[in-house]
């Protein structure tokens, strides 16, 4: 099953929208985690494990694991997502983007190491860059067009012959990239005048879309602006608001709570 496939299996098992990502801060959890690379694990299996029934997919984030130096224990928490929730859409938030081998290597990591459904990239190198994800058969390649973050219209916005260069990498996406691969793309839920932009012109390609919860993207503006014509059309992705809603004995259970109020904001719009 590819990725398109497996992701839309996905929102139609969960009836679910709702994306946990996945980044780990010694700082916000739990005190006897907190110490080593083995307890990070095992906050985020407890995390997936109390989650997976209200998600459509996971997205680890790689950084937070490299930083810590627990690569090896991101491989298990993947090996772990894949074998007790295989239903789940495994992402791995690497926004990787280079040239010829060296993008071989990035995703060999990805759908190799670490066995990922789909990997982020940055197009900014173009296409040659992509090639090697794309070309990985049944594997998803999530590309930036419109990111949350305050500073992304630094370039995301300059014109291009009229055109605002996300919509400009949208409208590749849906012409070029997506008959060479499974594509999809993230765009911010703290935009969702360019989130609606962006789904009008890719039509039902999926999206990856970060910014609710502590980055205050509104959820109802997000599904109204985002979801396809069948209702689905995003993971809708939320991190710390679901990972560190306590840091009591309680945090499994809180962030089960968290996710499903997630779940079922997104539910009640779409």
């Amino acid at each position: 099953m590819g990725f398109h496939d497996k992701l839309s299996d996905a929102w139609a098992s969960s009836d679910s929208m709702l994306c946990v990502g996945l980044d780990p801060d010694p700082t916000r959890m739990p005190p006897a985690m907190a110490a080593d690379p083995e307890g990070v694990l095992e906050f985020c299996i407890g995390i997936v494990d109390a989650t997976a029934h209200a998600a459509c997919a996971f997205k680890p984030q790689i950084a937070y694991f490299a930083a810590l130096g627990a690569e090896d224990q991101l491989e298990r928490l993947c090996a772990h997502v894949r074998d007790r929730h295989p239903r789940t859409v495994l992402i791995l938030d690497a926004k990787r983007g280079d040239i010829g081998p060296t993008a071989e290597r990035y995703a060999e990591e990805a759908f190799e190491r670490y066995g990922a459904d789909a990997v982020t990239v940055n197009p900014y190198l173009g296409t040659d860059s992509l090639e090697p994800f794309l070309a990985r058969t049944g594997k998803g390649v999530i590309v930036l067009c419109r990111t949350s973050n305050p500073g992304s219209g630094d370039l995301q916005s300059l014109l291009i012959d009229g055109e605002p260069l996300y919509e400009r990498v949208a409208r590749t996406a849906r012409d070029r990239w997506s008959r060479l691969g499974e594509v999809a793309l993230v765009v911010g839920a703290t935009y969702p005048n360019e989130l609606s932009r962006v789904r009008a012109i890719v039509g039902d390609m999926p999206l990856l879309v970060p910014g609710i919860g502590a980055q205050g993207g509104d959820v109802r503006a997000t599904v109204e602006a985002g979801r396809d014509s069948r209702g689905y059309g995003m993971m809708i992705n939320s991190s710390r608001a679901i990972l560190y809603p306590s840091t009591g004995a309680d945090w499994a259970a809180a962030a089960r709570e968290a996710a499903e109020a997630t779940r079922d904001q997104i539910r009640a719009i779409a």
